[in-house]
């Protein structure tokens, strides 16, 4: 470690594994079996080069123009893989589908056939998860799975996607609300687990084995719910700056 940030980084770091092994643990699970994504939006390049010496390769970024810059600047390390957590719009779906490895909020088939269009021009077939809203919230993305009726609904919309030559389902995502006792988020990730079981169901040759749910305020007991993804930030690199600019 060459700095005091770095050695404060692998510390946070090493003390998110410790919770999640002791998270996974409790819920009879493999630790291995959680991914860890690490949330570097707004968060300055030194920081995540930083992360990087640690070990962490799985980044997660909200904004596509910040992300490339970041993407272009840190070029090819072997394991790297970039997440597109963050609302899509539509003209950024270009730079979506030419520099991410995993795209978790895919909330449209428009959105899809962009990505889809963008991901073939490129080569390459893109995997996605399917947002899901959960809670109802307005303020919140993501196809409305709030009540079971909504259910067969969005069984269209997959059937659209898997036409789709250069899109790959892989699972689904959900933000629950903002709680003080995170506690009160496990109905909404205990209901995202449900779909997933419907949706296993409904469409068996597809792959829904991804729940990416749980940030830095609840991903223990997203993890216990069955999360195989976490979003973590604040936790292991600290407070977010202020956003480096409008996209």
């Amino acid at each position: 470690m060459n700095n005091q940030y770095t050695q404060e980084l692998k510390i946070r770091y090493d003390l998110t594994r410790e919770r999640i092994y002791t998270s996974a643990q409790k819920a009879g699970r493999n630790p291995d079996s959680v991914r860890l994504v690490v949330v570097t939006k707004t968060h300055p390049l030194e920081r995540i080069q930083a992360a990087l010496e640690v070990g962490i390769l799985d980044f997660g970024e909200n904004y596509p123009e910040e992300a490339v810059e970041k993407i272009d600047s840190i070029g090819s390390v072997a394991g790297l893989n970039w997440h597109m957590i963050g609302h899509i719009q539509s003209r950024k779906a270009d730079l979506v589908a030419k520099n991410f490895s995993l795209v978790h909020s895919l909330d449209s088939y428009k959105l899809a056939e962009r990505l889809n269009r963008f991901a073939n021009e490129k080569g390459r077939v893109l995997s996605v998860l399917l947002e899901c809203n959960v809670s109802g919230e307005e303020s919140k993305f993501g196809y409305p799975t709030f009540e079971k009726r909504q259910w067969d609904v969005l069984l269209f919309e997959i059937e659209k996607i898997t036409r789709l030559s250069n899109i790959k389902i892989n699972g689904l995502m959900t933000m629950p609300p903002l709680f003080d006792d995170s506690e009160k988020t496990r109905p909404y990730f205990r209901r995202l687990c449900e779909l997933q079981g419907y949706l296993y169901k409904k469409y068996p040759e597809l792959d829904w084995k991804e729940l990416s749910m749980g940030t830095s305020s609840d991903f223990p007991a997203a993890i216990e719910e069955g999360a195989t993804i976490i979003r973590v930030g604040t936790a292991i690199l600290g407070p977010r700056p202020s956003r480096l600019g409008a996209n």
